[in-house]
């Protein structure tokens, strides 16, 4: 189990070329994932998404890459001549215009924008990939390792949680087992209280308990529940991502657990049913930092 926020941070440093690696993120519904590296890398931004989703399933993440290349191997310098005389025609006019001195010095064109620009060779592109590649690997191993601290943090919260509830279900299970025979007895004594007579009309009162049973009766409620806190600690012994999953087996729980408060009308099995919704609703909490 992983929880969805986390931080990792990796650099590295081959031939004059230096790289960094930041990787952080936040609880979101789906994988929604942000990019932010160099101009000079866009073309590697569908690679490095890939990376990332190999590796992480949910959350809002944020990608931060720089890359420095102190080197000369595989860079070229271009010059544009057509725009630098464009740039020398346009000062000297200007100068004839104004009056200014026209004296004018290569290197303050070549500072002119787009005059000379840098070039990375076709065959260091794959390089840089490979190296980055690595880089990135590095910082998703730490961004994970994180993940998983948290996760298990959570995962520990979550089985004491669940052990409760648990203990709260068998505790209801048994309290409503004897729900129809209670009802039996206060039925008969209110009958002969009412009709001041000791005669009961036994036909009735089967139909009346047949009523009642139906309407009481939360084994069906029980089991179920039963089932979903089974289902529930396996999940959490699952290595893939399984966040979604257990957001919609507390739901199932939640429906479950409304169910049996509004069918039983003994004290004890309310105070049980509302101590359950409080954990469940504390385990619907915890749970929106799942991956």
């Amino acid at each position: 189990m992983k929880s969805m926020t986390g931080f990792g941070r990796a650099k590295l440093e081959k031939e004059g070329r230096e790289y960094l690696v930041e990787i952080r993120s936040v609880n979101h519904k789906y994988a929604d994932i942000s990019i932010k590296a160099p101009r000079n890398l866009f073309y590697l931004e569908d690679k490095i998404r890939k990376a990332v989703l190999n590796r992480i399933s949910r959350g809002k993440i944020e990608v931060f890459i720089n890359y420095v290349n102190y080197g000369i191997e595989g860079k070229n310098v271009i010059f544009n001549q057509e725009l630098a005389n464009l740039y020398v025609q346009e000062l000297t006019n200007l100068a004839e215009q104004t009056g200014i001195e026209g004296k004018i010095h290569v290197t303050e064109i070549a500072k002119m924008p787009d005059v000379l620009n840098i070039q990375i060779a076709e065959e260091n592109l794959e390089t840089i990939w490979s190296e980055m590649s690595e880089c990135l690997e590095n910082a998703l191993d730490n961004f994970i390792d994180m993940r998983s601290i948290e996760g298990l943090k959570i995962k520990q919260d979550l089985e004491v949680r669940l052990q409760n509830i648990e203990k709260n279900v068998d505790q209801i299970s048994k309290l409503s087992t004897g729900l129809i025979e209670e009802y039996v007895v206060k039925l008969e004594e209110r009958v002969k209280e009412i009709l001041k007579t000791d005669v009961i009309d036994q036909n009735r009162l089967a139909q009346e308990t047949v009523i009642f049973a139906d309407k009481s009766s939360v084994e069906e409620e029980v089991t179920r529940l039963k089932s979903h806190i089974l289902q529930f600690q396996n999940l959490l012994e699952e290595e893939k991502p399984c966040g979604k999953k257990i957001d919609f087996l507390v739901q199932e729980m939640n429906r479950e657990t409304n169910t049996i408060g509004s069918k039983s009308g003994k004290l004890e099995i309310t105070n049980l049913v509302i101590d359950t919704k409080t954990e469940l609703e504390d385990i619907r909490e915890q749970i929106q930092n799942i991956e």
